[in-house]
C-alpha cells in the first residue's frame, strides 16, 4: 500500500515538508490515539525517536495529538526501533510510536506505528488511520477532563540491553572477541556498545556522537567503508554496522569484507536448522534477496518464501506460516523467537553466538553461498506512472524473456523515495547488466518525455 501519507514503512518524507510536518504529525497522533483505545483504562503510548534534529518537532507534535486523544505518553527519548516494539508489550501500552527515517539522511524523518502486540500495523489499520487524517477528527477527541499526560521514562535503555542479552544462552560470554560497532550516530549509540561490553567483548565504538545532523552520514549499515577501515586498524574479529534506528545490520568480517543480510540469514538459518530450532521448514525474505540464498536453502531441503519489499510484509508471512527466521538483503533480520520487528543488535548477537560455538573466524562462517550476479539501479522520477507506459512494459517483458528461468527481474517503485528500482540477477553477469541498462534507458526516456 502506498497512500497519500503511508508508504511501505509508515509515513516518511522531508522534515517540515508535507507529509512530514508538525500538523500532520499531530493529526496522526490524534488518529492513532483514537484508533487504539480499548476499554475504560488509562490508555498509554510509548514514543521513541532517533537522533535527527527534526525529532524534537515531530515528537512534540505527536505528543499534542496523542494527549488530545486521551492517551498518556511515555517518552523514551533516543532508542532503537526494536526497543520501542519490545517496550509496547513490556509496559502494556496500547500503541508504540517510533520517530525515525531509518537509514535516510538527517533531513528526512518518519513515523512508524506499532500495535499493542508490538507488530507494525497492517495495511488495513493504516488505511483506517489515513482515512481519519483529512476529516473533522477534532469532534471525536477527549473532553477537557480526559486529556492525556506526558512524561519521560527512565531505565528504558537498561530494559532493552537486558532483553538483548537474554537472547543469548546465559552461559555464553563474548570474552576474547574484539568488536567494532558502528552506531551510525543514531538511536543505538548508547545501548549497542553497552550491551556488547556487558557480554564480555572488547568494544571499539565508532559514530556514537550524534549532533542532529550526522545520523547515517557516511557511516552505519549503508556506508560501511569507515567500519571496514576501523576493523583493519584495530585488528578486530568482527565489525557490526547498524543504521539510524538500529533495525538493520551489516556485518564486516575480520578481513574487512561485507556480509549482507542474505548471508546473515543463511548463517542463522543453517545454525538453527542444525540445532532443531528453525521453524516452518524455511526462511522468509523479499523479492530482492539473491537467488544464491534460495539455492543454498534448497540444498538443505529448506524453502525460501518471498514477499514484496518491506520488513512488515516479511513478518506478516512469518506469522501466517509459522516461520521464525526472515529478513531482507539490506540487513533487516527478523527473529520472531525474540522480536516482532527487525533488530540489528539481536541479529548481530546471533552471528556472534555462531562464532563462539564454532570457534571459527567470521570470514569462514559467513560465506554460505556464492551470490548470483545481481545488479540494482535506481531511476529518479518526478511524478506520473512510468511503469504503466507501453514502452516500459515492453522493455520489462523483453528483459524477463532474455533472462529466462535461470534469472530474475524485479522492477518496483521505492516506498520511501521517488525512485524506480530496477534489479536483475542471473548466472550471466553481462546479460544481467544489459537487461538492467536497457530498462533503465527506457525509463529515463519516458521520464524525459513526460
Amino acid at each position: 500500500m502506498a497512500g497519500q501519507y503511508f508508504g511501505t514503512d509508515g509515513i516518511r518524507g522531508r522534515a517540515n515538508k508535507f507529509p512530514m510536518t508538525a500538523e500532520v504529525a499531530m493529526r496522526v497522533g490524534m488518529a492513532a490515539g483514537l484508533s487504539f483505545q480499548r476499554g475504560n483504562h488509562r490508555h498509554r503510548v510509548v514514543l521513541g525517536k532517533d537522533t535527527r534534529l527534526s525529532g524534537y518537532m515531530i515528537e512534540n507534535a505527536m505528543v499534542a495529538g496523542l494527549c488530545a486523544a486521551g492517551m498518556d505518553v511515555f517518552l523514551l527519548g533516543p532508542i532503537p526501533t526494536p526497543a520501542v516494539a519490545m517496550l509496547v508489550r513490556s509496559l502494556r501500552a496500547d500503541i508504540g510510536v517510533m520517530i525515525s527515517a531509518s537509514h535516510n539522511p538527517y533531513y528526512d524523518n518518519g513515523i512508524k506505528l506499532f500495535g499493542p502486540d508490538g507488530y507494525k500495523l497492517s495495511d488495513e489499520i493504516e488505511e483506517r488511520i489515513e482515512g481519519m487524517l483529512d476529516k473533522d477528527i477534532e469532534l471525536a477527541l477527549a473532553d477537557s477532563d480526559g486529556l492525556g499526560r506526558a512524561k519521560r521514562v527512565d531505565g528504558v535503555h537498561d530494559r532493552y540491553i537486558e532483553f538483548a542479552k537474554r537472547t543469548l544462552p546465559r552461559s555464553m560470554s563474548l570474552s576474547g572477541l574484539r568488536i567494532v560497532v558502528d552506531c551510525a550516530n543514531g538511536a543505538s549509540y548508547k545501548v549497542a556498545p553497552e550491551a556488547l561490553w556487558e557480554l564480555g567483548a572488547e568494544v571499539v565504538a565508532i559514530n556514537v556522537e550524534p549532533n542532529g545532523f550526522n545520523i547515517n552520514k557516511e557511516c552505519g549499515s549503508t556506508h560501511p567503508a569507515g567500519l571496514q577501515k576501523k576493523v583493519h586498524e584495530v585488528r578486530a574479529d568482527i565489525g557490526i554496522a547498524l543504521d539510524g534506528d538500529a533495525d538493520r545490520v551489516v556485518i564486516v568480517d575480520e578481513n574487512g569484507a561485507i556480509v549482507d543480510g542474505d548471508q546473515i540469514m543463511a548463517l542463522i538459518a543453517e545454525s538453527w536448522h542444525q540445532s532443531g530450532r528453525l521453524a516452518g521448514g524455511g526462511v522468509v525474505s523479499t523479492v530482492m534477496s539473491n537467488l544464491g540464498l534460495e539455492r543454498f536453502l534448497g540444498d538443505m531441503k529448506l524453502q525460501l518464501h518471498r514477499t514484496k519489499v518491506g520488513d512488515r510484509y516479511v513478518v506478516e508471512h512469518m506469522r501466517a506460516h509459522g516461520l521464525n527466521v526472515g529478513g531482507e538483503q539490506s540487513g533487516h533480520i527478523v527473529l520472531s523467537d525474540f522480536s516482532t520487528t527487525g533488530d540489528g543488535l539481536v541479529s548481530a548477537l546471533q552471528v556472534l553466538a555462531c562464532i563462539k560455538r564454532q570457534n571459527r573466524p567470521v570470514s569462514e562462517l559467513s560465506k554460505k553461498f556464492e551470490p548470483v550476479p545481481q545488479l540494482l539501479k535506481n531511476v529518479r522520477i518526478s511524478g506520473g506512472k512510468p511503469l504503466e507506459e507501453a514502452p516500459v512494459k515492453a522493455a520489462i517483458e523483453e528483459g524477463r524473456n532474455r533472462l529466462g528461468k535461470s534469472g530474475r527481474l524485479v522492477i518496483r517503485p521505492s516506498g520511501t523515495e521517488p525512485l524506480i528500482r530496477v534489479m536483475a540477477e542471473g548466472d550471466d553477469p553481462q546479460l544481467v547488466e544489459a537487461v538492467v541498462n536497457d530498462i533503465v534507458g527506457i525509463l529515463q526516456e519516458t521520464r524525459s518525455a513526460a
